[in-house]
């Protein structure tokens, strides 16, 4: 790895990839760091630690919550937005054609993403504003509305940069620009929990997290790295006097094709009743969302969630349709399976049969040391469980994968022997 990563680096192209994608993402802590003004920082982390969910949308927000930094909102404005525009797109028609127009028509729903994210996060601003006011009005802090004002427009103009910044390490950068800022967010948080965990003398579940942790990135791997191959046999062609064709391949289906999108999404919808309780302050929806936080409850949804959102992703990015037309049209077949009809029938198949133990593998790893930690009343790690682990685990080996494929491309031996 040592030596991959040195050739990384001796390739000018990919070193300044690299390296903008770092800056990208120093400037984003640093973000998390810079509070809005006119709050009482220490109020407001007494309030976060107190309540599940501000406490799970802190770890989302990589700490920027406890201390209402400018960053506060994260980037789960702009997931939630993307989630509602991929449920859209099976019920507006002209979403729908839009997402059928290739990179025309993923412009403009990126675009109609971007002010459904900024809608959301001023509605998640005021709601901040709204709960946290309340908690600091025996501070001696008062809210006039031109600091309302400043505090909401900080913040929608915080996730707003975030944003940006994402799309900027996507474009010019290395990796996924969203899903590297939620790592990030959750690694930023992980070394101090596990020292205060430490200090605490919980040197037992110290030493039980890193075991699990390993095994994790273990299954991960596993898991990323799995496969079903179909095979597929191109007919001879003559064209002019050279013969085309008439080799074998395979067609590879990825286990957990969704990757770690199910588990992000999953998250986004079981955490929106918190989101509302925020917005509104109502007292029945905080109980629901502190519900939908922790217990059977949470395990049951989280589970059923992931399940459900790997098939959707997997639909949503993957085409049978168009598999088996572009197959034909090159002169491909299945041996055994007759074109058309047939061959969409069996790749749909066998990728439902492929996508189950992968989504089932996913809601288990996302659960399970989750309920560990709660079931030993190590509070300090209860939001670290396998969603967290499993978010850090697989960004970054898709990261380490895009690197792999540069380094390929330019006859360096990668990260995977």
């Amino acid at each position: 790895m040592i030596t991959a990563l040195a050739n990384a680096f001796r390739v000018p192209e990919l070193r300044k990839k690299i390296v903008f994608t770092l800056i990208i993402i120093g400037v984003y802590r640093i973000g998390a760091h810079i509070p809005v003004p006119g709050i009482n920082i220490e109020a407001v982390k007494q309030l976060v630690e107190g309540q599940a969910t501000l406490g799970l949308l802190n770890l989302f927000s990589g700490g920027a919550l406890e201390t209402f930094a400018v960053f506060s909102l994260g980037i789960m404005p702009y997931i939630t937005a993307s989630i509602i525009m991929q449920l859209l797109q099976g019920v507006i028609p002209k979403l729908e054609r839009w997402a059928k127009e290739g990179e025309t028509g993923q412009r403009k729903i990126t675009q109609w993403t971007r002010y459904l994210t900024l809608a959301i996060a001023f509605l998640n601003s005021v709601g901040l504003l709204t709960v946290f006011r309340d908690a600091l009005r025996g501070t001696g802090i008062g809210f006039d509305w031109v600091t309302s004002a400043v505090i909401v427009i900080s913040l929608i103009a915080g996730t707003a940069l975030i944003m940006w910044m994402g799309e900027l390490i996507t474009q010019r950068g290395v990796g996924n620009g969203m899903s590297l800022m939620i790592f990030v967010s959750i690694v930023a948080r992980f070394p101090a929990a596990l020292w205060q965990a430490l200090q605490l003398g919980h040197v037992l579940m110290f030493v039980i997290t890193i075991v699990i942790f390993l095994a994790v990135v273990a299954f991960i791997v596993t898991m990323e790295r799995g496969q079903r191959r179909i095979p597929v046999q191109y007919a001879k062609r003559v064209i002019g006097r050279k013969v085309y064709g008439g080799a074998g391949t395979y067609i590879p289906l990825k286990i957990n094709g969704a990757g770690v999108i199910p588990i992000i999404f999953a998250s986004a919808v079981l955490f929106f009743p918190a989101q509302l309780a925020v917005l509104t302050g109502n007292p029945t929806l905080t109980r629901i969302g502190n519900a939908l936080s922790e217990g059977w409850p949470y395990y049951m949804l989280f589970a059923g969630l992931v399940i459900f959102f790997a098939y959707f992703y997997t639909a949503l990015v993957f085409n049978p349709i168009d598999l088996a037309d572009n197959l034909r049209k090159n002169g491909g077949f299945i041996p055994g399976v007759r074109p058309g009809k047939a061959t969409v029938n069996y790749i749909e198949n066998v990728m439902n049969r492929i996508t189950l133990p992968g989504a089932v593998f996913l809601a288990g790893i996302a659960i399970l040391p989750t309920m560990l930690f709660r079931a030993t009343d190590v509070t300090v790690l209860e939001q670290f469980g396998g969603t967290s682990i499993l978010i850090m685990v697989s960004v970054a080996l898709d990261t380490m994968t895009q690197l792999e494929s540069q380094l390929k491309m330019r006859h360096y031996d990668g990260f995977f022997k």
